[in-house]
């Protein structure tokens, strides 16, 4: 059989030749096609817009999820909260010394509602978006929780504490602009040599170490009295927590594109660690709220929780590789400027300072103690050192 010229028609057995710069195919016919088949492109037709939509909008997709999971989180903090104080006001016994009573108040059952979606939404996003665009998101949640605490739990914002919530979103802000992309994982098999590799296994070692220390030593001891300890639990559990969501995003993702992700065993391992990781965490962050202030809990839990997953994404998905050096500078700075704003909320938090207020804070700063010469303290010693029989009497 010869191939096909441009005009000629096409028959079962005729030969069809497709050319490009570097190679020569030729391809022969075998069968005719309905005019009405479902044409299938690699068997990925049907998942078509899917990969469109993901591809153009995937990124402002995931932003948006994980503004609206930033809203959600913040807002169950508060219900979970008050949910807490109401327990001590009955009676109960309080979370922090081992006490379950908030599981039969509604309140805290709708901040625990509220969280799970929030943490749905923030599960959608991080299958959109890397994770260091999307966790430094939650500062967002950091000024939530801190301006609802401030009107619903009475806990004082003062001026400084909402120029501490400013920095935070100017610093996440940067911190979006500037973010690495993740290098491109898009199936189990990739992501289970990812999580294979040297580098990713000694630093979850370490983490895991650290978590069992501060369990079964370090929270027993001193939790009730250092707020570092449970959340420093919190934080590291969130590594593991956050690397699942990653993993069971590309799962469902396949899924959807037709792939036996449920036969893989990778999957029901990401799913067994992210209910083990939750459930730590809510375990650690409520005995954390119940015991401290919530301007101070959050606040400091954001700050070691972005860190932790900041470097993990940075060790699992390589994303330094792709950083230019005006990018790492620029999220350097970004979330130094989050810490700085998360210093400012509750580093000042008991100072009563407010925009009526502030000058005569400033001029009372400014009026130090009255200080002395030298000729004045030395008569006083010199007095002060004269026994009382040896002063001068008087006679009446």
């Amino acid at each position: 059989m010869e191939p096909l010229d441009a005009n000629s028609s096409c028959s079962n057995g005729s030969l069809v030749t497709l050319s490009c710069l570097s190679h020569r195919v030729v391809c022969q016919v075998i069968g005719n096609a309905e005019p009405d088949d479902a044409v299938q492109d690699n068997g990925t037709s049907d998942n078509f817009w899917v990969t469109c939509l993901e591809s153009s909008y995937g990124f402002y997709i995931g932003l948006g999820l994980a503004v609206f999971s930033s809203f959600l989180i913040g807002s169950s903090v508060i219900l979970k909260k008050k949910g807490l104080l109401r327990l001590v006001e009955k009676g109960g016994t309080r979370a922090g010394d081992g006490g379950h009573g908030y599981l039969k108040d509604w309140l805290w059952w709708a901040g625990l509602l509220t969280m799970g979606g929030g943490e749905a939404a923030n599960f959608a996003a991080y299958a959109f978006a890397p994770a260091t665009i999307v966790t430094p998101l939650g500062a967002l949640s950091v000024l939530i929780s801190a301006i609802l605490s401030s009107y619903l739990l009475g806990e004082r914002l003062n001026l400084l504490g909402k120029l501490g919530c400013m920095l935070s979103l100017v610093g996440s802000t940067v911190m979006v602009i500037h973010a690495p992309e993740d290098e491109e994982v898009t199936t189990l098999d990739e992501m289970l040599s990812k999580l294979k590799e040297p580098g990713f296994l000694a630093y979850a070692t370490i983490l895991l170490a650290l978590c069992f220390l501060s369990i079964f030593y370090l929270a027993p001891h001193y939790g009730q009295r250092n707020i570092l300890i449970y959340l420093t639990i919190c934080s590291v559990i969130g590594a593991f927590s956050v690397s699942s969501v990653k993993g069971l995003g590309i799962a469902i993702k396949g899924f959807f594109a037709g792939r036996p992700v449920l036969q893989h065993p990778l999957t029901w391992i990401l799913v067994i660690t992210l209910v083990a990781s939750i459930t730590t965490q809510i375990n650690y962050l409520n005995k954390s709220l119940d015991i401290f202030n919530t301007s101070l809990v959050f606040p400091i839990y954001y700050v070691l929780f972005t860190t932790i997953v900041i470097t993990t994404s940075i060790i699992l998905f390589k994303e330094w590789v792709t950083m230019t050096v005006v990018d790492i500078i620029g999220t350097v700075c970004g979330f130094l400027t989050i810490i700085l704003g998360v210093f400012l909320l509750h580093a000042f938090k008991d100072m009563d300072v407010s925009l009526g207020n502030l000058p005569q804070v400033l001029q009372n700063e400014q009026q130090g103690p009255v200080t002395r010469d030298d000729k004045n303290i030395l008569i006083e010693v010199d007095n002060s050192s004269i026994a009382p029989e040896d002063k001068p009497k008087t006679l009446a």
